[in-house]
């Protein structure tokens, strides 16, 4: 069994690596949304992203470690996680090419309420009715941005729902991988499957860049998103996920900055309110399972 990683306890350095990853997260948006806007396909656009992963990777770990980085301790599960990473890329994508950044990112902070849901059945843990309330309350925030009952609701919506359902299913598959895959396994599994599988697609879909602008920000796309995911990786083994949770939220800063300057889209009074009701709903959650942890780590001390 190829060894993994081991923790260490660098919370503000950890703190530090997770507010860079949602800057190069956003970064993966903002060109993924250019260059469809740019006139070249989705699936041509999500292909060269995990490709550009993928070979990078390869150059990454390959040499230091050989063919043993794609060692995997649990090739199931890590298959699995690498589907649904696949999934949630093509549908944000796909959002993205009609839904402006501040949406498409303002829905996905949905993300760690459904994570709280998936776990009970998944990973069989227990949510008590304050939780279940406030993930309640965190869906009502939703509702308030998609407004599925006026004329602001776009059918688009559906594909950031899809990637909001895949995006937690890959952080219940992290969760549960942690500690027992390598970063090389991690990076290379994720990136070569999604590689694999939407090869036909990006070869069917794919045509020619027009320009040296649309060449470069296509092999950038990759670039952040192996870089993205390191350092987020790294960030979450010098820190407890607890503390890193509520780092996600500054994403709605960059996403708006980038709507604003990139495309001159500015976030609407709805997408501000829904927002800040997910944020809220969010953030009681984290300090509701923060201060359970402290709880049982106490009574397991006095024990």
């Amino acid at each position: 069994m190829a060894d993994a990683p081991r923790r260490e306890n660098r919370t503000a350095a950890g703190v530090a690596l997770m507010a860079f990853a949602i800057v190069v997260f956003t970064c993966i948006d903002t060109s993924a949304k250019w260059l469809s806007l740019s006139g070249l396909a989705v699936m041509q656009i999500v292909f060269a992203r995990f490709f550009g992963h993928f070979a990078l990777a390869l150059a990454l770990y390959v040499p230091r470690e050989g063919l043993a980085a794609f060692r995997s301790n649990a090739p199931r599960r890590q298959l699995l996680r690498s589907a649904v990473l696949v999934g949630g890329t093509v549908f944000n994508f796909f959002a993205l090419r009609h839904l402006p950044i501040s949406i498409t990112t303002t829905i996905a902070f949905a993300g760690p309420i459904l994570v709280t849901l998936l776990a009970v059945p998944i990973l069989g843990e227990r949510v008590g009715l304050r939780r279940i309330a406030a993930v309640c309350v965190g869906f009502a925030g939703v509702a308030i941005v998609v407004q599925p009952w006026g004329a602001a609701f776009h059918p688009a919506m559906l594909y950031s729902f899809g990637m909001l359902v895949c995006a937690s299913l890959y952080f219940i598959m992290t969760r549960m991988l942690a500690g027992i895959e390598t970063d090389s396994a991690q990076q290379l599994w994720s990136s070569g499957v999604a590689t694999a599988a939407l090869l036909p697609f990006g070869v069917q879909a794919w045509t020619s860049p027009e320009g040296l602008d649309q060449w470069i920000v296509l092999a950038m796309i990759g670039f952040f998103g192996i870089s993205g995911h390191i350092v987020a990786t790294t960030a979450h083994r010098w820190a407890d996920a607890s503390i890193l949770a509520p780092i996600f939220y500054t994403q709605v800063l960059w996403a708006a900055l980038a709507g604003i300057v990139v495309f001159g889209t500015w976030p609407t009074v709805w997408t501000l309110a829904g927002g800040a009701v997910i944020i809220g709903s969010g953030l009681y959650i984290w300090r509701r399972e923060r201060a359970l942890r402290v709880g049982a780590a106490a009574a397991s001390g006095a024990a």
